[in-house]
This record gives structure tokens, C-alpha cells and sequence, in this order.
């Protein structure tokens, strides 16, 4: 798949960021991809993004489209004959918009659902909330702009945190065909993140037990973007061997609220830290 660069605003971002288990995560992700850790724990998340005037690099303004986007995603790391890297892998993206839908995962990286999204943004508070039409994704989030991290977060100060995803803005997306992640990256003409006060987070997919369960996963903090002028960029799809699929829970579960992310299940391997300073990460 050959993506011309393609330009665009970053008007609002939300990384809701999460730590986890790295043993619980290390059985759902794909080869090739291990967790990245952060003291000990992986770091997953959602990222929620609207994008305006969106268009191919060589297109000026004001034309471009403009969409409400959610990306989950772990920050991972994995070896090749180019030599050890460190990104995000993606395994569900979705968007109110159709024109995503009929792209993705053929003119542009990653496959899209189609959701519906609600959103209310006011007074330095942003609340939004969207679910899939295939009923099986639910996220919400109320936060407000804050000064600081959670004093319960896993990183000691909002640069720390900024530098860890900063550096992880190459990601891989799941497609239809197991075992083949389409790869993109986002660059970003400066960087500015903002920490939010977030008083309420609901996903349908890390409250799921029979993926994390009772205490394997915690919200950890959330930072917002706003006004960016980014690109993004096609990268060599990464391709590897089916992973089997996962277990059927132990209990069942109404398909309708299953989360549908696709959650393989690998043979185990070894998480290695990434260094405390600040490592690379989590779209």
C-alpha cells in the first residue's frame, strides 16, 4: 500500500492512557510486538482525534475533510533485520466518518468502524463519548485542563510523560488479514501536550474481564493536543505467521457487549524495560 503524505490539523486529541500488566498484555498482542514497560507496567490507551482539512501534502488549503477519529492502542516494541524498534500497535480504529470506512485499510492504513460521536467541548472541559454501529465499542470520557498529572500516575512529571509518547507516534495497525499490520506514522510540526483532570472514563474494552482482569489494568492520567499542524506517512507493512486465536471466555457473554478488538494470543515472551528517562510509546 503506497500513502502519499497526507496533511492535516490536529484540532483536539485526547491520549487516555492506561497502565497494565505486562504479562496480561503480553498474551493479547500479536507477533511480533512485546510491551513496552514504564516501571514495571505496559501502557495501553485510547486516543481520541479530531482531524480537520485533511489532504494530500501537495494539496494547499482550504481544502480537506474533517473527522472525529478513536484509535486503542499499546505501546510496544519488536525486533527485525533492521534491528529493534519501539511504536504503538493499533488493533481497532473508528470514526463517524464513511469516507474512513472505505478507505481504510485499502487507500489508507488500518481498517475503520464506523461509530457515532458525541461531543461537548467548553469552559477548558471536554466530554466525549462514541459507540460503534456494531455495538461492540463504548468509550466516554468528562475531563477538564489541569496543571498537573494524577499524583497516582506512573510518571513523575507531564514531560516525562510527553517524552514517552512523543516518541512513539510510529504505529501498526490490525487488518483483516491476521498476522499483516499496515504501518503509519504521524509527524507533527511541534509538540504540545496539556494534562486533564478527568472525572470520569468508561471503556467497554479495558473494563472487559475476560481480557484484563480484576486488577490488571488502571487508568493512569490523560494529556490533551490542541492545534497541531501534523503529516501522516505510509511505512512498509509489517507481515508474520497467523497467531491463533484467543480462548473463548470462561464465562459467556452477550456478543453485543463483547469488545471485538482483536485479541491474539502468542506465545509468551519476555517484556524488556524501556529506560525509566523516558522511553518510546503509544495514536
Amino acid at each position: 500500500m503506497h500513502l502519499p503524505a497526507i496533511r492535516g490539523t490536529i484540532d483536539r486529541r485526547l491520549l487516555l492512557n492506561y497502565r497494565v500488566d505486562a504479562d496480561t498484555l503480553a498474551r493479547l498482542l500479536p507477533q511480533p510486538f512485546c510491551p513496552q514497560l514504564v516501571r514495571g507496567h505496559a501502557m495501553a490507551g485510547i486516543c481520541l482525534i479530531r482531524l480537520k482539512h485533511i489532504r494530500p501534502a501537495c494539496v494547499p488549503l482550504p481544502i480537506g475533510i474533517a473527522s472525529e477519529n478513536a484509535a486503542h492502542r499499546f505501546a510496544v516494541q519488536w525486533d527485525d533485520a533492521q534491528g529493534h524498534h519501539t511504536g504503538v500497535y493499533i488493533p481497532r480504529r473508528d470514526t463517524d466518518s464513511r469516507l474512513n470506512t472505505l478507505v481504510g485499510g485499502r487507500l489508507f492504513p488500518g481498517d475503520h468502524h464506523h461509530a457515532r460521536f458525541a461531543v461537548d467541548e467548553r469552559d477548558r472541559r471536554y466530554a466525549v463519548q462514541y459507540q460503534s454501529d456494531d455495538g461492540s465499542t463504548h468509550v466516554e470520557v468528562d475531563a477538564e485542563e489541569a496543571d498537573a498529572l494524577p499524583c497516582d500516575s506512573i510518571f513523575g512529571s507531564v514531560t516525562q510523560a510527553s517524552k514517552f509518547f512523543e516518541a512513539g507516534e510510529l504505529g501498526y495497525s490490525a487488518t483483516r488479514i491476521s498476522g499483516r499490520f499496515h504501518g503509519l506514522e504521524l509527524q507533527c510540526d511541534r509538540w504540545a501536550v496539556q494534562p486533564l483532570h478527568v472525572r470520569k472514563v468508561r471503556s467497554s474494552y479495558f473494563e472487559d474481564t475476560a481480557l484484563f482482569p480484576t486488577g490488571s489494568v488502571h487508568f493512569d492520567h490523560a494529556l490533551l493536543m490542541r492545534g497541531i499542524e501534523h503529516e501522516w506517512r505510509g511505512r512498509d507493512p509489517i507481515t508474520c505467521g497467523d497467531p491463533p486465536s484467543a480462548p473463548p471466555p470462561a464465562s459467556p457473554t452477550p456478543p453485543q457487549s463483547r469488545s471485538r478488538l482483536h485479541a491474539f494470543i502468542k506465545p509468551p515472551c519476555t517484556p524488556t524495560p524501556t529506560p525509566t528517562r523516558t522511553p518510546a510509546p503509544a495514536s
